[in-house]
């Protein structure tokens, strides 16, 4: 039987999990789910994912793919992936696509959702999912900060070490900041890709521009320096959630 490939949107709570590489002598979500589907195909697979979310980083659509000799049906495996994953993982669509298909490497746009607890009290039910800022924040000179970032920039001002992304132009083409409702600030940002741990270095200093020890000519010259060290800190991980990938309308289409 010929190899079929098979695109998989997950939602996830990274609370519990290192991250979504496998790794060893740690619990990660690729791993989980892997393990899973070999439970089902009585196959060993390697998902690919859109993207590699860190520890403690949520998803609310995660694309990933995998090809199988299976004869399993896509809405069977999906049924049957969601009667054996943990209670924390959840498979929302499962398609057969095109064998060219490249979770990861077709993606033509992602959405990241930053979520803030900005109050003085904290909220228990949020603490693994927001970043709990006492001090009320400016959320009006954190906007006018995070205009200037949209559009086509060199960001290697707000990408950590150890990025394998040897590009560092990315294109800001959605920036944008609500709330807050019942405490919560929510920064949404969509990119045609991001280096490793930009959205949460991003964040990190708009907050810092939100306190009032930066403004929107600051930001420009950490943006020219490109350099790490001109940047604010690094979020914590619990606030960031991937929303949305993004691939070409005919892939959208065969995918979802």
């Amino acid at each position: 039987m010929d190899r079929k490939n098979i695109r998989l949107t997950l939602a996830y709570d990274g609370t519990a999990y290192h991250g979504w590489q496998r790794q060893e002598n740690a619990r990660t979500l690729q791993e989980v789910v892997e393990g899973r589907i070999r439970v089902i195909t009585g196959e060993t697979v390697r998902l690919t994912a859109s993207g590699r979310t860190d520890a403690g980083v949520h998803a609310l659509n995660q694309v990933c793919n995998f090809t199988t000799r299976s004869a399993i049906p896509p809405l069977d495996l999906k049924n049957g992936l969601n009667a054996l994953l943990p209670d924390d993982i959840l498979v929302r669509e499962a398609s057969v696509v095109p064998p060219g298909f490249h979770a990861r490497y077709d993606a033509r746009r992602k959405t990241y959702e930053y979520r803030i607890l900005n109050r003085r009290d904290p909220d228990i039910f949020l603490r693994h999912y927001a970043w709990h800022v006492r001090p009320a924040l400016d959320t009006g000179e954190m906007e006018r900060c995070l205009a200037v970032l949209k559009g086509r920039h060199d960001f290697s001002a707000f990408k950590s070490a150890g990025s394998a992304n040897r590009n560092p132009v990315r294109t800001l083409t959605r920036a944008e900041i609500h709330g807050p409702e019942n405490g919560v600030l929510r920064i949404v940002v969509e990119a045609d890709g991001f280096l490793r741990h930009m959205v949460r270095n991003l964040v990190g200093t708009l907050v810092e521009a939100g306190l009032g020890k930066r403004d929107v000519a600051d930001i420009r010259k950490v943006l020219d320096s490109r350099d790490r060290r001109m940047a604010g800190i690094k979020a914590p991980a619990r606030g960031l959630f991937l929303m949305a990938v993004r691939y070409d309308a005919e892939q959208d289409a065969r995918g979802e």
